[in-house]
């Protein structure tokens, strides 16, 4: 038995495995390229982060139970970096149970139960892109905080 922990085992005469390849890191074409935009986009003279324009409309029908539990608030439009970062920026705007006396429970949080993360009620469509004049965040549209109803009256 081998007294060392690789995994790597040796039988016959083949060379030593170390385990490794002769591959070097970063030197790829796809690598390169990578690095490349990497510094291109952090450079001074870039201006702002590349962001991508898309508006999410709500799809399902008024009357459909989803809008139960994800009230929607129409027609969106958002900066962001992908049609699933789209949905995070739009979803950030509503109000979450993490943010007033309403907890459930400790560490609950909403978020996650956004129509806007809800493929089956809202839909992402680019209409720009490569754009460094806007900042992250919703361009055109209303997010309502109304998103938590109470359960009692005051």
């Amino acid at each position: 038995m081998e007294s060392d922990m690789s995994n790597v085992s040796r039988t016959g005469k083949e060379e030593i495995n170390n385990a490794t390849s002769p591959n070097t890191f970063g030197k790829s074409v796809e690598s390169q390229a990578q690095i490349k935009d990497a510094a291109a986009q952090a450079s001074p003279d870039a201006g702002g982060e590349m962001l991508n324009i898309y508006r999410l409309e709500p799809i399902a029908a008024p009357d459909d139970p989803r809008w139960d539990n994800s009230p929607g608030h129409g027609t969106v439009v958002v900066a962001a970096r992908t049609p699933g970062d789209a949905r995070i920026v739009a979803a950030a705007r509503e109000l979450d149970f993490m943010e007033v006396d309403a907890a459930p429970a400790e560490d609950v949080t909403t978020v996650n139960a956004s129509a806007f993360r809800d493929d089956k009620l809202y839909t992402v469509i680019e209409i720009d892109r490569d754009r460094r004049d806007v900042k992250r965040g919703i361009l055109d549209g209303a997010v309502t905080v109304d998103t938590i109803r109470p359960v009692q009256s005051d």
